[in-house]
């Protein structure tokens, strides 16, 4: 097998177990943040709340999704949508992850808390605003960054976690 066929076997290995790894991520993170918001001050809460409408950036991304294909979504049409938007996200995140991971070998452990700072700084704090999803980082109260990082946190030491094992048992 020559050079080029190994390496699209390795990156075809990588995005699988990287799809893998994000799913379960995910399911973790969502564990977490899910935990920490149930914990959360109620003002804080109700502030958060009242600066999303009600809804996620997930489910304001299906909403702008399906507008722009000429339809609408009902309240449980978006949050279903919204919720496949954000495990395709976290599946992509871990797929892409996986791929990239070897470059940076030399972070070590702290590769997957330096890929989950950067998911947070660019999506929460960067791309979601930007694109309308979510108001600005000053209409919500510091709780909300708070857990948005140690999810995105957790995000990242899980993928990382997760491809180590399944680097040592396939």
């Amino acid at each position: 097998m020559g050079r080029r066929a190994r390496t699209r076997d390795g990156v075809g290995r990588d995005l699988l177990k990287g799809a893998v790894a994000g799913a379960v991520a995910t399911f973790v993170m969502g564990k977490v943040t899910n935990y920490m918001y149930e914990h959360e001050d109620r003002e804080a809460r109700r502030e958060e709340d009242d600066a999303r409408g009600g809804r996620s950036s997930y489910e304001a991304a299906a909403e702008k999704a399906a507008a722009a294909a000429g339809t609408s979504l009902d309240r449980r049409q978006r949050a279903q949508a919204g919720s496949a938007l954000h495990w395709a996200l976290g599946i992509g995140a871990g797929a892409a992850y996986a791929v990239l991971r070897r470059r940076f070998q030399g972070l070590g452990a702290a590769a997957g808390t330096a890929f989950g700072t950067g998911f947070w700084a660019f999506m929460d704090e960067g791309l979601g605003p930007a694109l309308g999803l979510t108001p600005g980082a000053t209409a919500f109260p510091w709780q909300t960054h708070a857990r948005g990082l140690v999810g995105h946190l957790t995000f990242g030491t899980v993928t990382d976690g997760t491809l180590r094992l399944l680097d040592r048992v396939t």
